[in-house]
């Protein structure tokens, strides 16, 4: 469990606003505690928001912890709204899946210049890595916020313009596919990518080839600002903290949703929503005990004979994770409307599942 804990505290799993980090300093965040229930390992370590866990088709846990709002005193609840931040990246992932089956893409190695002749170096970058941040193409997110607070107003297609730019101006972080680095701009490009060769807009191809036929009907591109009578309030530090401009994250964490939507997604995940041949593709393969993987969209952590899929996400106020291990018939969602601790609940809640109740 040292190899486990050490790589998911220090690298993986502690997401900042949209990225995932590497610092070292996420190692001293992550409390230690035992449980006998995981309501009472919730409870331990004061977590807000809706969990659900369940092991063999039983819940282990459902439930709200603390309020939604706290001004109105709106309780958490199974159908309200949290933002989702990069967990959306499942999502996104999941279209191209979508327009490869439907033939629009013949293979995850078409490389990006097919779609954007003028894309710089996009004759060395495949959809492939993209999605499992292999690419090399250097983060957009703090440039783009900048502009934002200096009163700029970007749309998707102006930020891909940025990301083009850095790239003509700085160049390749790396030689695609000789690493992996955790980068959003992988995933506003693919997101484009789904809107281009589906002659849909994103959000909508979302909606029809996910969302409607699993009836999802609570799940939708995040606003600015939230809805406060369907939405749970975000808070840091005490201080409600929902607004954020939407047109950041788009197709690397833009989408809102439900506990009850999270859970259907995962278990559709889980079960058939993917063809075994298309979890060979998806899903990050011969990963070692103690250590997890990118898959195509997806997390792959391997703890001895346990695999668990899952991915994460933080955007102001609000931190998420969904998952699910297979030979337990598990599934995990976690929405959280409180963002002070920098993904070490989420840490905790991980480890100590993977050692005490999936094991």
């Amino acid at each position: 469990m040292k190899a486990l804990q050490k790589f998911i505290l220090v690298c993986i799993i502690s997401i900042l606003g949209l990225f995932t980090s590497c610092s070292k300093e996420d190692d001293t965040n992550s409390p230690t505690t035992n449980y006998t229930t995981v309501e009472n390992l919730l409870r331990e370590i004061d977590f807000q928001g809706y969990a659900i866990v369940t092991k063999n088709g039983n819940d282990l846990l459902r439930q709200g912890f603390g309020l939604a709002n706290i001004g109105t005193s709106m309780p958490q609840d199974y159908t309200l709204a949290y933002r989702i931040g990069s967990v959306s990246k499942t999502l996104t992932a999941a279209a191209l899946v979508q327009l490869k089956r439907e033939g629009l893409i013949s293979s995850f190695n078409q490389t990006l210049n097919e779609f954007d002749e003028a894309f710089p170096n996009g004759d060395q970058i495949t959809i492939a890595h993209l999605l499992s941040h292999q690419s090399g193409i250097p983060e957009y997110q703090l440039v783009v916020e900048q502009a934002f607070e200096g009163g700029q107003i970007l749309d998707e297609i102006d930020i891909y313009n940025v990301i083009t730019d850095l790239i003509l101006e700085e160049g390749l972080s790396f030689t695609p596919g000789s690493k992996k680095q955790y980068c959003n701009s992988n995933y506003l490009i693919a997101a484009l990518l789904v809107q281009q060769i589906s002659g849909i807009p994103y959000h909508e191809y979302i909606q029809q080839k996910i969302f409607n036929p699993l009836g999802m009907l609570s799940s939708f591109k995040g606003t600015d600002e939230i809805e406060v009578n369907t939405h749970a309030q975000g808070y840091f530090n005490g201080n409600p903290n929902s607004t954020y401009p939407m047109a950041i994250p788009f197709g690397a964490g833009d989408f809102s949703s439900t506990p009850r939507d999270m859970e259907i997604w995962a278990n559709a995940v889980k079960s058939n929503w993917f063809t075994e041949a298309e979890k060979g593709e998806v899903f990050a393969q011969n990963v070692y005990s103690g250590f997890t993987d990118f898959g195509l969209g997806w997390f792959t952590t391997q703890e001895s004979n346990t695999t668990m899929y899952w991915h994460a996400g933080d955007i102001n106020g609000y931190w998420s994770m969904i998952g699910f291990i297979p030979a337990y018939n598990a599934t995990i969602v976690l929405l959280s409307n409180r963002q002070d601790d920098r993904g070490s609940q989420r840490n905790t809640i991980i480890e100590q599942l993977l050692r005490n109740e999936f094991n």
